[in-house]
């Protein structure tokens, strides 16, 4: 089933998996602004639950009249979802950005969530993003022939410039990156051509400017948190155990920042374990 909700001035390609009478599931994706990658995880999860997914506000198939970035128009474009489906409660899925965007859905509505899932999730707001963002890059810079290290930050400056392309050819290498070295499962397939600029930097630039994420003692929910042992991020990632402590944490081994894909036995037991299926 596939559907424009919308939101304010925001049209949100959506993508559901309806299960009558079952619990719901919706996943984030990653980027910003890097839609789909996630079919594993709704063909996995659909067995047992009803399964949402959709383009992030601003995306080609997702257009946002108003080029309004805030995170608290992030928020609100889950709401907006939930109500459409008539969900009042549901578990929350994030991968890599889609994991902070869980996590500020988590901050402000805790009593909506039946459980949180954070595989491989960006680390934090403020200046834990900057920590992040050098990670990845040297995770990169590691991966890439010095032609393509190149070719990256020319890319990177004319995404920065608003050229949709700049950041379309930047994320497919960054993509490629991701997997390269890893023996694939499931190779997914990213929406590059859905990548649009203005949504990429505006979203950073809110990222950049909001608040540091506060700890999370007693979420009054179950969370788990994955990352690859060979993942994009490095200490970075002790902002979110640190942030919550009682959470279940899996490394998976022989996996980089897809573990659906690098290491699917591994990470489906995890998945088995947080969501029964």
């Amino acid at each position: 089933m596939k559907v424009l909700i919308e939101n304010q001035d925001t049209k949100l390609f959506t993508i559901a998996r309806p299960n009558t009478g079952k619990e719901t599931v919706i996943l984030l994706h990653g980027g910003p602004g890097v839609p789909d990658g996630l079919t594993f995880l709704t063909d996995f999860l659909s067995r047992k639950y009803q399964v949402i997914t959709f383009h992030q506000r601003g995306t080609l198939k997702s257009p946002n009249a108003a080029q309004e970035y805030s995170l608290e128009s992030y928020l609100s474009d889950i709401n907006r979802i939930a109500a459409y489906f008539k969900v009042e409660k549901f578990h929350l899925f994030g991968h890599s950005w889609g994991g902070l965007y869980a996590q500020l859905y988590a901050q402000h509505f805790p009593n909506r969530l039946l459980s949180l899932f954070l595989c491989s999730p960006a680390s934090g707001t403020g200046r834990q993003w900057k920590d992040t963002m050098l990670e990845i890059s040297r995770y990169n810079k590691a991966k890439c022939s010095n032609f393509e290290w190149i070719s990256m930050n020319l890319n990177a400056a004319l995404g920065l410039l608003g050229r949709d392309a700049g950041y379309r050819n930047f994320f497919r290498q960054v993509l490629d990156n991701f997997s390269r070295g890893f023996r694939e499962a499931h190779p997914e397939s990213f929406a590059i051509d859905c990548i649009k600029a203005t949504p990429i930097n505006q979203t950073v630039k809110a990222i950049l400017a909001a608040p540091l994420l506060p700890d999370v003692p007693q979420p009054g929910f179950d969370v788990t948190i994955t990352y690859g042992d060979q993942d994009i991020f490095g200490e970075s990632k002790n902002y979110v155990l640190q942030r919550y402590p009682t959470a279940h944490v899996r490394f998976i081994p022989e996996s980089g920042h897809i573990p659906w894909s690098h290491n699917q036995k591994e990470f489906v037991q995890v998945l088995k374990a947080h969501y029964g299926v």
